[in-house]
């Protein structure tokens, strides 16, 4: 049995008009969410088995939801912008990184003798900075130095081992480096066959959130497609018994008539054994993690 965590940024659960949502007008159907349901309705189905609930991404906090704040408290469990009174952009503060240095759900799954990674390969010009320098990166980073696990470089991309944020490779080609190209549905397949090395398999992808604030409709379809034929590979690679869980830490692709964050909530989405099961008592971003190493534990 294993967890598979797919966090993609900036992925809200809005309206169903397809001039405005683009989960509506990209063409596929693994993120065209239906209807938003009521609070306390039952999970909806997805295609594929799935099932999905909207989760509060605002956690009682004025303002929008940012992605410091909530990727801390989608990775950690704790109410991150409640802890810190404010919705935080960027990475993790001070306070932020400690939140996550206790309560990563990598720390806490690897204290509990189970195998964990952070899927995403680093440059090379990361492992050249000391840990210091390290925690003041992304809230993923500080969430995998918590459970001192080793990161994914460049080579273990070509070995298939692991995958680029941007998984299609192209950004790193673009920089010079020699990675091999990978169609979504390859990178995909990395990522679904990884959890029969791992209990619990963490992939972040950001391309999405970046695709909203730049405000081309066309690239957020774009983004979309790509992110479905990546999770369609997904699902069909993974091992028999394991838990693939999709979730974000704002919304922003789902109204494309600004180039801001949105309050709307952010969809849970499972698939695998107990996928409804596990889906339905969610209600909120900092119930995530505790739900991930209940499951493990």
């Amino acid at each position: 049995m294993a967890v598979i965590l797919l966090f993609i940024d900036g992925l809200g659960w809005g309206g169903t008009d397809p001039a405005v949502n683009s989960q509506h007008a990209y063409g596929g159907e693994l993120f065209r969410l239906p209807r938003l349901p009521g609070e306390g309705d039952d999970p909806v189905p997805l295609p594929r088995g799935g099932w999905a609930r909207p989760v509060d991404a605002v956690l009682g906090v004025a303002g929008l939801p940012q992605s410091a704040s909530g990727q801390t408290t989608l990775l950690s469990g704790v109410n991150a912008q409640a802890a810190i009174g404010q919705h935080l952009t960027g990475f993790p503060n001070e306070a932020l990184r400690a939140i996550l240095l206790e309560h990563s759900v990598l720390r806490q799954l690897t204290r509990l003798g189970r195998r964990a990674c952070f899927l995403n390969a680093f440059r090379p010009r990361f492992f050249e900075f000391p840990r210091e320098r390290q925690l003041h990166f992304s809230a993923t980073t500080v969430a995998n130095l918590a459970a001192d696990l080793p990161f994914f470089g460049l080579d273990d991309i070509a070995a298939g081992r692991s995958i680029y944020q941007e998984f299609t490779n192209a950004e790193l080609q673009a920089l010079g480096f020699d990675v091999p190209t990978l169609a979504p549905d390859d990178a995909g397949r990395v990522l679904g066959r990884a959890a029969a090395h791992y209990d619990f398999v963490l992939f972040e992808y950001f391309q999405s959130d970046k695709a909203g604030h730049g405000g081309a409709f066309a690239r957020a379809c774009d983004e979309l497609a790509k992110l479905d034929a990546f999770l369609a590979a997904a699902l069909d690679a993974m091992p028999q018994g394991t838990l693939l869980v999709v979730c974000s830490d704002h919304g922003n692709l789902e109204d494309m008539t600004t180039r801001r964050h949105t309050a709307n909530p952010v969809p849970l989405m499972a698939w695998g054994p107990g996928a409804r099961e596990f889906a339905a008592p969610l209600a909120r971003l900092d119930e995530v993690t505790g739900a991930i190493v209940a499951r493990l534990r």
